[in-house]
């Protein structure tokens, strides 16, 4: 292959490739066979379809040129006033949101950059909790923001501590960011952690940014009360600190159709626009033009509040799974933390690093799944931003994604860890 006649950005260049193509390539050299297929716990992707009704409302939305044209930058005020309304659902009827509080995005890491971009420059410091989500991190590496590591240990459930937090915010710090349910770990943070970390940023001036995901997956109760007046902390106003990601990927099956939102003040939310509007498309006569992607707005509008059913129905059958995960470890495969889509898991291999515990686990028995390395635990991945960690089995972490498969293809995973405590014999 010829050689480039030009230079591509450093910013770029060093931050770690995508990590999911790189285990996808591991999966490649197993030999699948009908008996023995592989089985790919390594990408958090819905395990089931959407419901039939979503499939026709968006071929039909798709049918009709007027959504073929551009819309609003913040979205379409249909989805975003539906968005509102379940938002009110999940959160309790006294959350204080508005329409005008909310910006859609094309899917929920786009907006985790926009805001990234409308917080911080070059030299800035963002915390976040290691192990990471690797996109925060690599968003931030090639913004030239610092990504502070706050270190979570399994000893505390992979919880993240706000004193140590307390103890990691300078002059440049811009942001505290949490992912609840977590991804990788699964931890669920309570929504007294998530005040006691509102506190925090109110007190010392910065951005609190939760990305929720995963938040329609949560068993039982609201996520948190920080959209509402705190009783304990009658001044407290969320529009001042806090802001608030979401993908509906999850909830409502629907990740190639590329939808998050943006649940922030309007003045922080105008800075995000502008963002926006250089990322997903640009203007013409003046007037801006960009939006996310239409049909899905349209086709999802009307719904949510009908498929409030098949959401609660998802998150049970994900409490079965997990129930069965944890049943269904051989002995020395510990539970750290699980919850939402993840199941974060301790190998008994002593001394070996998660990265060539996965490789094989993909290659010889045909379990794609994803190590620490690629969370900020350990140093093995070109370009990856380690963090140092006092825990002595910091890299024996594996992440499963146990949505990904039916109930049938998860006693099988069972089996095959079973099978390679006696054949893994050769990594100790």
């Amino acid at each position: 292959m010829a050689a480039l006649r030009y230079r591509l950005a450093h910013a770029v260049k060093s931050t770690p490739p995508p990590p999911i193509a790189l285990a996808k390539a591991w999966g490649t050299a197993y030999n699948s066979t009908p008996s023995k297929p592989l089985i790919d716990l390594s990408q958090g992707v819905p395990g089931i379809p959407p419901p039939q009704e979503v499939l026709d409302a968006v071929a039909e939305a798709s049918r009709k040129s007027e959504y073929c044209g551009y819309g609003p930058i913040n979205g379409e005020l249909s989805m975003r006033n539906a968005l509102v309304e379940e938002m009110k659902v999940v959160y309790g009827p006294d959350a204080d949101i508005t329409n005008n509080d909310v910006s859609l995005t094309a899917g929920c890491n786009m907006s985790f950059m926009a805001v990234a971009m409308a917080l911080a420059e070059p030299g800035d410091e963002v915390i976040l909790p290691v192990p990471w989500y690797f996109n925060h991190q690599m968003t931030l590496q090639m913004l030239g923001v610092r990504a502070v590591p706050l270190s979570c240990h399994a000893s505390d459930g992979f919880m993240p501590s706000v004193l140590d937090c307390a103890t990691l915010i300078t002059p440049r710090t811009r942001a505290i960011v949490l992912v609840t349910p977590n991804n990788p770990t699964g931890a669920i943070y309570s929504p007294a952690l998530l005040s006691s970390f509102a506190m925090l940023a109110k007190e010392r001036g910065i951005a609190l940014i939760v990305d929720e995901t995963y938040r329609d997956l949560i068993p039982s109760g609201p996520p948190h009360k920080l959209f509402s007046p705190l009783a304990s902390t009658p001044i407290w106003e969320w529009r001042t600190n806090f802001i608030h990601l979401f993908s509906f990927s999850k909830s409502y099956c629907v990740p190639g159709h590329r939808l998050g939102a943006v649940i922030a003040s309007p003045i922080c939310l105008d800075q995000i626009n502008t963002v926006l509007d250089c990322m997903q498309a640009s203007s013409i006569f003046g007037a801006s033009t960009i939006c996310p992607p239409r049909p899905i707005q349209i086709a999802l509008s009307p719904l949510l509040a009908k498929l409030r059913p098949f959401i609660q129905a998802t998150t049970q059958s994900l409490v079965k799974r997990h129930d069965l995960f944890r049943s269904i470890l051989p002995r020395g495969w510990i539970i750290g933390s699980q919850g939402g889509y993840y199941a974060f898991v301790r190998h008994p291999f002593e001394g070996v690093p998660a990265l060539e515990v996965s490789m094989k686990l993909a290659k010889e028995i045909g379990i794609v799944t994803l190590p620490a390395s690629f969370f900020g635990l350990g140093n093995h991945i070109p370009g990856t931003q380690a963090v140092e960690r006092a825990d002595h089995d910091g890299d024996m972490w594996i992440r499963f994604s146990i949505a990904n498969v039916n109930e049938e293809s998860l006693r099988k995973v069972g089996e095959r860890l079973t099978e390679c405590g006696r054949t893994f014999d050769v990594i100790q």
